[in-house]
């Protein structure tokens, strides 16, 4: 064996995708250690007094500037790999109206020649190309028209940083070395995704609806003309989509013969392109062992599943016999930037391209303007009516586009949310969304923070705020007349889950200082400051997460000693979900995670399969598959749309929970009641129910208090559960399964189930004592360890999972019975919400139009919160990329925007400290409604009201209104010369 052959004591092997056989390193890993991970993550430091942790467990980390990310790993830094590393840059086009011919190089002298250069040529021989997700032409071919401005054309490999440095800056804003012909005018093309959603609700506002989405379907285009849909006819003969058509006709009618005692607005707006601005940029740092056919990735990603799944493919289907795949996941910052990227797979062609040594392949902060993933531009054309005696919204028209870029990514689901979370806070009784992604030559943009959602809700917000002016009342008194409260329907016809709380975040906003005394404080400050004009303006929002299609792994262990173990297949990208997850045990097992390990992707003790589209099969398919008991709709999410709070949570709680259930509860009762006639518990009456941890230690109905590791030793002593592996699908609802645990069945929130206990029966000597003894942790022996084998399966029709039956002390619980949510409950498109409110108090210089924000105070709901400075760190961060949304942040679309590589934060104003007004903002939580309430995911809704918030200040301030973000100075002065 070379000294580069991995064995399996560093590595536990994960998956045969297809073809490939895949190691992930996962945190526990002697691998991963390699990485510094096990040594740079602080243990969890945690007050059982106030619930609170002291700090992130990747914070010090962090902070101190220690190799966390990947962008910090060199090749020298790994186990195996060679010490040399090379590094790569990649040529592309700043233009995309003409033929690209090729490439010249003559500006590098002799010594600066590349060790290698990769085109398309050399691609399309190799049989080198990106999965149908990313699109064609990875490297644009010599004679094409390029897509989008930045395509890359071709790929520079050199083996020494001093070249690779001069070369770079050689080449580097030079107009000729890209070459190209004639002019042939931007590609046209379809748009990436159309969608519309019709409602048309019953008698009052919890009647069933005439029409909507969930009750019948969306409407789709019958064709597209001219790169524009054609929608069904309209005429009610039966077809859904032609009744929706009729019912979305009848509504526009309305609007254009509204009644004579109705307010009828019709407004467009505008919502710029914004880069995502990512602390870490785009990076991969990929070697490919020839001797051993196996490509190592170093890389930061959102979602490593679909990184090892597309990876794996690509070098199955190339002509290089690759037959081994190991990808170390790291922390980074992602917020969108980092979710299906596709710097990972230039990186993977690198190395394969290097002649056997690691490739280094980074972008500097020109290149990720020209690269990253950014936030859609949309036009947005709104009509509304409203009822002027009771102020109440009657009908609702938007119309919404999208500008996806040149590669489709997730543009057309960021145009379909968009749509569906255009009606806010309010009930609307009759509407017809459209949305359209539209393909264009503009960089790719993706699933960026806000994801559509920030577009179409700030532009409903200043909306409504002209509404409440045309109608004379008070914009927070218009808002609670149509706020959406609890059992009404949303615009697709789906009843949210829970309590709705907007109408509770209006009222505290209304009586809010800065609100009531706004005319005085108005009147004062313009008296004080002459030559500034004051204002306040505020907005509500509530805001979905998840994708409806969520999933997620949890392992959840306790040690004879009461150390908890924590795996979760979520991925770390700065939010501090592997803070929280540690702390989401607390519920259950009295203290937080000792040991968390995140982006994990093999779960031996949970064999499952996943095929097929999530979002597109048929019921008769859910039905069929849903058959075998390891089957699941979707295998793990990237961490994206705010899922961390609630979706990782639920697996992660649910495992805690069968812990407690089945393992510490019994032990519980055994210590209670031993002793003669019963001991402690017998004069008392001793429930489940009555369960309660109280700092630190689990008591019942004046039971002793008792600790987790005296808990934990009864476990392992009897033999209870002392370890579950749980798998959770949601569809705007939770799956649910039949589990017989012992002698009962237990219906379950899950749909797929593992369970450790502790003195499982094992045959000595066999495999699965092999496994057992690798999972007892320190002192295992090493030979042992390398037969712990679990295999994922994704072959021709597309399955992904786990289908090993060495499962080690873990026992997997089949499941009798599953109810997934059925198919048409897609149609919902969100059910679950986070709400928020913002006050924001501008100043407007008459002479500059210069806008200087003066205090903010925002009101937000999201459930029980699992960590209090988490949550206040994402409003803050939030906040601070709305205000730069609103008032600084802006790319031009095209030729003259980051496309053409001259782009850098010399010219793109990200917000400053002192222009978010650091020191004077507050915010507040509304409380849970009891201690049984989820944590909701908000990451997402805090940086939205604060965008119309600003500008309806600025109305407010200059009595003019803007329609076009970000309201800039100069705009300003226009209005007020």
């Amino acid at each position: 064996m070379s000294s580069s052959t991995l064995s399996r004591r560093q590595f536990l092997k994960v998956a045969t995708l297809a073809g490939i056989t895949t190691y992930i390193a996962p945190f526990g890993s002697t691998a991963y250690a390699a990485l510094f991970e096990q040594k740079l993550l602080t243990p969890m430091r945690w007050d059982p007094a106030t619930g609170l942790a002291q700090f992130r467990v990747d914070g010090i980390a962090k902070v101190t500037g220690s190799k966390i990310f990947a962008r910090d790993i060199r090749a020298r830094d790994l186990p195996n790999w060679p010490d040399h590393q090379s590094h790569a840059l990649i040529l592309r086009t700043t233009r995309a109206d003409v033929r690209y011919t090729g490439f010249d190089l003559s500006r590098l002298s002799q010594d600066l020649t590349p060790d290698r250069i990769v085109t398309a040529d050399d691609l399309q021989r190799d049989g080198v190309a990106f999965s149908d997700f990313y699109g064609e032409d990875m490297l644009l071919p010599a004679g094409k028209t390029p897509a989008y401005l930045g395509q890359a054309v071709a790929i520079l490999i050199f083996h020494e940083f001093a070249r690779f440095r001069l070369a770079k800056d050689a080449l580097k804003f030079q107009s000729d070395v890209i070459q190209y012909g004639e002019q042939t005018g931007a590609l046209q093309r379809d748009p990436w995704g159309t969608f519309r959603y019709v409602r048309v609700g019953g008698q009052d506002a919890y009647a069933d609806d005439v029409f909507s989405s969930l009750k019948d379907a969306p409407v789709f285009p019958s064709q597209m003309r001219k790169q524009l849909p054609v929608w069904p006819d309209g005429k009610n003969h039966g077809e859904v989509g032609a009744q929706g058509m009729y019912y979305a006709q009848q509504i526009r009618n309305e609007l254009q013969n509204p009644p004579k005692d109705s307010l009828v607005l019709h407004r467009k707006y505008q919502s710029q392109s914004v880069d995502t601005a990512a602390l870490e940029p785009d990076n991969a740092n990929c070697w490919y062992d020839q001797a051993s056919q196996t490509l190592h990735m170093v890389v930061p990603t959102q979602s490593p599943s679909e990184v090892a799944a597309t990876a794996a493919g690509m070098l199955a289907k190339s002509h290089f016999g690759a037959r081994t795949l190991v990808m170390h996941p790291c922390y980074t910052v992602g917020y969108g930037s980092k979710d299906h990227f596709n710097m990972p797979f230039y990186g993977l062609v690198c190395a394969l391209y290097s002649d056997g040594k690691p490739v280094r392949i980074a972008n500097d902060r020109y290149e990720q303007f020209q690269t990253s993933l950014k936030r859609h531009a949309f036009d947005i054309d709104y009509q509304v009516s409203v009822d002027r005696q009771s102020g109440k919204i009657l009908s609702f028209v938007g119309d919404m586009v999208a500008n996806g870029g040149g590669r489709c990514n997730f543009s057309p689901s960021v145009a379909m949310v968009a749509a569906t979370a255009a009606q806010s806070i309010y009930y609307l009784p009759k509407s017809d969304m459209t949305a359209r992604a539209d393909a264009s030559r503009a960089v790719d943009a993706g699933s960026a923070r806000g994801y559509g959602t920030l577009q179409s809700m700030a532009a409903t917000e200043m909306l409504v705020d002209e509404l409440a002016q045309e109608l004379g009342l008070d914009p927070i008194e218009f808002r609670l007349r149509n706020v959406l409260k609890s059992g009404m329907k949303n615009t697709q016809g789906a009843i949210p889950a829970g309590e709705i709380r907007a109408e509770e975040i209006l009222k505290k906003a209304q009586e809010h200082p800065v609100w009531t005394q706004r005319a005085r404080r108005k009147a004062d400050y313009e008296a004080d400051n002459p030559g500034k004009l004051y204002g306040v303006g505020f907005a509500c929002v509530q805001k979905d997460f998840g994708t409806g299609a969520e999933s997620s792994f949890a392992k959840v262990e306790i040690s004879p000693e009461g150390r908890i173990l924590l795996r979760h297949t979520g991925a770390e990208i700065g939010t501090g979900m592997s803070t929280s997850q540690a702390l989401a045990c607390v519920r259950w097992l009295g203290q937080p995670a000792n040991d968390v390990g995140v982006a994990i992707t093999d779960w031996p003790d949970l064999p499952m399969v996943s095929s097929g589209d999530p979002y597109l099969m048929s019921q008769a398919d859910q039905d069929q598959l849903s058959a075998d008991p390891t089957w699941t709709p979707a295998f793990a999410s990237p961490a994206s749309a705010s899922n961390s709070a609630f979706y990782y949570t639920h697996t992660t709680q649910e495992a805690a929970r069968l812990i407690f259930m089945h393992g510490l509860w019994p032990a519980a009762q055994a210590i209670w009641r031993s002793g003669i006639g019963g001991g402690q518990a017998a004069p008392y009456v001793v429930r489940r129910e009555d369960a309660r941890w109280e700092k630190g230690l689990l008591t019942a109905n004046g039971m002793q208090p008792l600790s987790l590791a005296q808990l934990a030793r009864k476990v392992h002593e009897m033999g209870l559960v002392a370890g579950a592996v749980v798998h959770g699908f949601n569809r705007w609802q939770w799956a649910q399964a039949d589990f017989r645990i012992g002698e009962h069945v237990e219906r379950l929130p899950l749909d797929g189930l593992a369970l450790w206990f502790v003195q499982q029966p094992i045959a000595q000597g066999g495999p699965a004592a092999q496994a057992a003894s690798v999972l007892r942790g320190p002192g295992t022996d090493a030979e042992q360890a390398d037969k712990t084998v679990t295999t994922l399966d994704a072959g021709p029709d597309d399955t992904l999972g786990t289908k090993s039956t060495t499962l080690g002390q873990y026992r997997v619980v089949p499941r009798e019975q599953v109810y997934y949510p059925p198919m048409q409950r897609n149609n919902a498109a969100v059910t679950y919400y986070s709400a928020m409110s913002a006050l924001a108090e501008v100043a407007v210089h008459r002479s500059s139009g210069k806008v200087e924000l003066l205090n903010h105070h925002s009101i937000v709901e999201c459930g029980t919160l699992l960590s209090p400075q988490l949550v206040s760190g994402q409003i803050q961060g939030g906040l601070a990329m709305g205000i730069g949304h609103a008032l600084y942040e802006h790319l031009p679309l095209y030729e003259d925007g980051p496309g053409n590589g001259t782009w850098n934060f010399n010219r793109y104003h990200l917000p400053l400290a002192k222009e978010v007004a650091l020191w004077s903002q507050t915010a507040e939580v509304l409380p849970p409604l009891s201690e049984t309430d989820p944590p909701k995911g908000m990451a997402e809704v805090v940086m939205i009201p604060i965008v119309a918030a600003i500008v309806n200040g600025i109305t407010h301030a200059t009595g003019h209104r803007f329609y076009s973000l970000p309201v800039t100075p100069e705009k300003i002065q226009e209005t007020l010369s």
